[in-house]
């Protein structure tokens, strides 16, 4: 019994896995010029002005695009002028802040 609750857990996790890999792709450079020129994604920097705006003073540390159950998000993490790191996500096609976070 103790052996197939194990097992049970082990196949769960693993599943939980696979489908969190399965929802959230990160797009490449190609990809994402490809849809900034068809006009499917506003440009990274209009969007990333948007976040330092949100935050006067900090500093970028890290933005990338990723694809989530079919919406382009902009992920950007910024360094508050406290040392605090934020995450902020922006659906790429609209800049509708969807998420900003202590990181």
């Amino acid at each position: 019994m103790k052996f197939n609750l194990r097992a049970r857990s082990r196949w769960a996790l693993a599943l939980l896995a696979f489908c969190s890999l399965a929802m959230a792709r990160d797009l490449d450079q190609d990809e994402a010029l490809q849809l900034r020129q068809q006009g499917v994604i506003l440009p990274l920097e209009q969007l990333l002005q948007q976040a330092l705006d949100r935050h006067p003073g900090a500093k970028l540390l890290e933005a990338e695009l990723e694809e989530k159950h079919g919406v382009y998000i902009y992920e950007v993490e910024l360094l508050d002028t406290d040392g605090v790191v934020r995450e902020l996500d922006l659906e790429a096609a609209t800049g509708r802040l969807l998420k900003d976070k202590e990181d």
